[in-house]
């Protein structure tokens, strides 16, 4: 039997010490560990599986980390992270406490570059290249490992059109797997599938035409070819594109099969790939699902309403009306900038856009909402999936900034839906004739209702109301965390605290805030969101602006810090925002 030869790489150095023929087996290893870890405390398995090789022969081609290694959105990483001096501690990832489950420059040396979002890498790599040269280090390697389904975006164009006219010392791969989350799509994926198939596309390379120096396609799981293609692109100056031909999931024949499914599939067999069984008992639908399954619903009934996701098809359930009405639905791949402005189009012709986009990712089309939408008072209707803490994603994901950012858009409606009622009815409310553009917010995992398929009702813009009478504290809520306050209420004094579901951020119901604020002394607001610029801060300029000098006014909401990783009620728990800490909280007001 072989001596197990992971057990004995602690960082790249002892992998170097090793003869390539021993480099198969590592990647044997590295798989297997990769499985056995991801089989039980969850989190990204296919894309890490699918660069195995190309991972260990980095590390063993380039000195890293003084050569400088970007993966470009970091689900790829696994294998890097237990290759440079984390294997010990994998088992933490994405742990409260534990390591991250992307590259995180403050966790290692090895990371270069903080990364979560998509298609960074290739600007950064580029802006360390030049950094090397103008510090004097021509010896200096900077390689960026990208996706075809983030090379596809907007950001890694603009990389690859700057890098093009310089002499920086830079080594593009691109990881062909034909997959991002979902399946990649648009003409540069065709493109590069043509190449792949051999078509005679080399003599019009896109690549090529940038100034690359192009190398490839090469098969990124014969590690004895990827080896002797970059020490050979070690020797070659300027800028360099490899590309190589991957396979996501490699090694895990279900995850080969299903890769959508096993991108973060959960717990699961290690041995057969089979996912853990699902529990029989009756749920609440996930947030997701409730948008998913009405648009298709009013899609029927209305022909000028079009969906529109950046390549989250199923992460947003907008792949039932993909499915469904398919030519007024559309993925456009990693490009947010991109669907918003085709949203905008889309509205300035009569149709009613709902474009579904994950709020930590609307950040990357900030302009385009203020320019191109708000600014001209279009009707797009922007859904903002995992609004608040998402959980062990981490910092780079979690939507807590929204309310903040679009709150001080002129035109902006801002609503946040207590339950899966309220998101379809808002649905329904805004097809049915808007002129201005609206934000609803909701969190990731499920609602609360079973029963949530309930007959469309208007809801009537910028009102509030109230779900429990009170008569000493006022409790402002917006969004789905008002549910723990109706959890909580029967734990509080009775008839002591009103509960209020504001449901609007903006604008807000003045009329009802009048009233709270004549008849209460204390008013706490509650958000799963930034206290600084958010639903609080929206209540307490109301209150300067309307001379209310003897209330005592609470904020509760996410801090002014960034969030780790961990389960959402760990991070409740830390932020103060969990029902226990709640309660406490309340229980301690006078």
């Amino acid at each position: 039997m072989k001596n197990n030869l992971l057990s004995h790489i602690n960082n790249p150095k002892d992998l170097k010490n090793l003869s390539k023929k021993q480099l198969p087996q590592v990647a044997k290893e590295l798989r297997d560990f990769i499985i056995d870890i991801v089989a039980t405390k969850e989190g990204h398995l296919g894309a890490s599986l699918g660069v195995v090789e190309l991972t260990i022969a980095l590390h063993y081609v380039f000195d890293t980390p003084n050569d400088l290694l970007i993966w470009d959105v970091g689900h790829q990483a696994y294998g890097h992270k237990i290759l440079t001096e984390r294997r010990s501690v994998f088992h933490t990832n994405r742990q409260l406490g534990g390591i991250s489950g992307f590259p995180k420059r403050s966790e290692s040396k090895y990371d270069a570059f903080s990364t979560g979002h998509s298609s960074t890498s290739i600007s950064a790599a580029l802006g360390m290249a030049i950094a090397s040269k103008l510090n004097g280090n021509f010896e200096k390697h900077h390689i960026a490992v990208i996706g075809d389904a983030s090379i596809a975006s907007g950001m890694a164009f603009e990389g690859l059109n700057h890098a093009g006219v310089t002499d920086a010392n830079l080594l593009i791969i691109l990881n062909d797997n034909a997959m991002g989350i979902d399946p990649s799509v648009g003409a540069l994926k065709n493109y590069f599938t043509n190449v792949k198939a051999g078509k005679k596309v080399r003599k019009n390379n896109i690549i090529e035409a940038l100034n690359f120096n192009y190398s490839g396609p090469i098969d990124g799981h014969n590690i004895d070819a990827v080896i002797e293609e970059l020490q050979r692109l070690k020797q070659v100056k300027g800028p360099k594109f490899l590309h190589i031909i991957t396979t996501k999931g490699k090694g895990l024949q279900k995850a080969e099969q299903d890769q959508v499914k096993y991108h973060a599939p959960g717990k699961f067999d290690k041995i057969t790939g089979e996912l853990a069984p699902k529990s029989n008992e009756l749920l609440p639908p996930k947030f997701q699902d409730v948008f998913g399954e009405t648009i298709v619903e009013l899609a029927k009934k209305n022909k000028n309403i079009v969906g529109i996701t950046p390549a989250m098809p199923t992460g947003s359930s907008l792949k039932l009306m993909i499915d469904e009405i398919p030519e007024r639905a559309f993925d456009v791949g990693i490009a947010e900038q991109h669907a918003v402005t085709l949203g905008a189009g889309m509205a300035t012709q009569g149709l009613i856009p709902f474009c579904n986009i994950y709020s930590t990712f609307l950040q990357r089309a900030y302009d385009q909402i203020i320019h191109d939408v708000a600014l001209q008072n279009l009707p797009v209707i922007f859904c903002i999936d995992r609004a608040g803490i998402v959980g062990e994603d981490g910092a780079t994901h979690h939507g807590v900034f929204d309310i903040a950012y679009l709150r001080c858009v002129p035109n902006m409606v801002l609503f946040a839906p207590l339950n899966e009622i309220e998101l379809r009815n808002i649905m329904y409310t805004a097809q049915l004739g808007i002129n201005f553009p609206l934000a609803i917010r909701y969190p990731r995992g499920r609602g609360t209702i079973i029963d949530w398929k309930q007959p469309f009702s208007a809801i009537k813009i910028g009102k509030g109301n109230c779900i429990t009478e009170g008569n000493e504290i006022a409790i402002l809520s917006i969004g789905n965390i008002g549910n723990t306050i109706i959890d909580i209420q029967k734990d509080l004094p009775k008839n002591k605290v009103a509960h209020y579901n504001m449901r609007f951020i903006k604008p807000l119901d003045t009329e009802l805030l009048h009233i709270i604020f004549k008849k209460f002394k204390t008013i706490v607001t509650i958000e799963n969101g930034t206290i600084i610029g958010g639903f609080g801060t929206a209540i307490l300029e109301f209150a300067s602006e309307n001379n209310y000098k003897n209330n005592v006014i609470k904020t509760l909401g996410v801090p002014d810090n960034f969030i780790e990783h961990g389960k959402v009620e760990a991070l409740f728990e830390k932020i103060n925002l969990s029902k226990e800490k709640i309660k406490e909280f309340l229980l301690k007001l006078k």
